[in-house]
């Protein structure tokens, strides 16, 4: 389920600020008169699409807006990135961003450069954290690109519910203080990210799930939360409201691509026409991560 009440619009805002939290996070405040009326669903971790502005300009193209969703015909992709709002501030009317920043890529150049007054454009966010009625424990789990939404979420939850949480992250340079609540448990785990072998798997497997209704959420690299995502539908047949696990990022995106670019029309239309059915989503998620697998993608 993904919280979709507020209305698709998009802005142009202005860097405030800008704070190293770690070896690889970068926070950037955006506000501004540009998102004077900018509205958050409130959901622990809802996305937005930032828009950064090509080379040599300063502001950015924005896209348009087609019934409730950006028409990304009208901009130039490459430029467009998804990240999560770490923060809301309804009062001053400002958005906080979280920064991976390593590597390279258009989205980490940005952010590595970014200075109080720079533009970027962003739309209205999305969120798909939705933690069932009744539930009586949650588990989070999160890579480094997660961990900003993982930290609101915990910031957010109910200081009566058990939550256990597990993030993994490159090293212990990494690591940033949480919010826990009294009934909150962390783990903290040094590798996947891109620098080795995830850990994550492994740790979520080695749990026992508390008895009554609960809710799992996992946020991390689109492949290695395949195997997960089959563990909780197929092993621990968990309902598709009991879960939510995302792909926040891809390993070696560029080779991902170039694989997709490769396919046959016929297998991308089939692959598209997966998500036209009305059988429970899990299912379909499953069935396409399984073709995606075979298909070596």
């Amino acid at each position: 389920m993904r919280d979709t009440s507020v209305p698709m619009r998009v802005f142009t805002g202005e860097v405030v600020s800008v704070a190293d939290l770690s070896a690889t996070l970068r926070r950037i405040v955006i506000g501004g008169a540009g998102v004077a009326d900018y509205l958050s669903t409130g959901v622990g971790d809802e996305y937005i699409r930032l828009i950064f502005p090509a080379p040599g300009s300063r502001e950015p193209i924005l896209p348009a807006v087609a019934g409730d969703a950006l028409d990304y015909a009208t901009i130039d992709l490459d430029l467009l990135r998804t990240y999560t709002v770490r923060q809301f501030d309804a009062d001053r009317r400002e958005v906080t961003v979280d920064f991976v920043v390593h590597g390279h890529g258009v989205a980490t150049t940005w952010a590595q450069s970014a200075r109080p007054g720079d533009l970027v454009g962003l739309n209205s966010p999305i969120g798909m954290y939705h933690l069932p009625e009744g539930a009586v424990w949650q588990v989070l789990v999160a890579d480094l690109a997660g961990l900003p939404a993982l930290a609101r979420i915990l910031e957010q939850t109910p200081p009566t519910l058990p939550t256990r949480v597990i993030a993994e992250v490159p090293g212990p340079a990494d690591e940033i203080p949480l919010q826990l609540h009294p009934r909150a448990t962390l783990t903290w785990l040094h590798g996947g990210n891109g620098v080795g072998p995830s850990r994550m798997e492994d740790a979520l497997r080695s749990l026992q799930f508390p008895p009554g209704q609960g809710y799992v959420w996992v946020a991390g690299e689109a492949r290695e939360l395949r195997s997960i995502r089959k563990y909780l539908r197929r092993e621990l047949g968990m309902a598709a409201s009991d879960f939510k696990v995302v792909g926040y990022w891809t390993d070696a995106a560029e080779q991902w691509h170039e694989r997709w670019e490769a396919l046959a029309p016929a297998v991308k239309a089939e692959l598209e026409e997966m998500w036209q059915s009305d059988r429970d989503e899990a299912d379909i998620e499953q069935e396409y991560d399984d073709r995606l697998t075979a298909l070596g993608l």
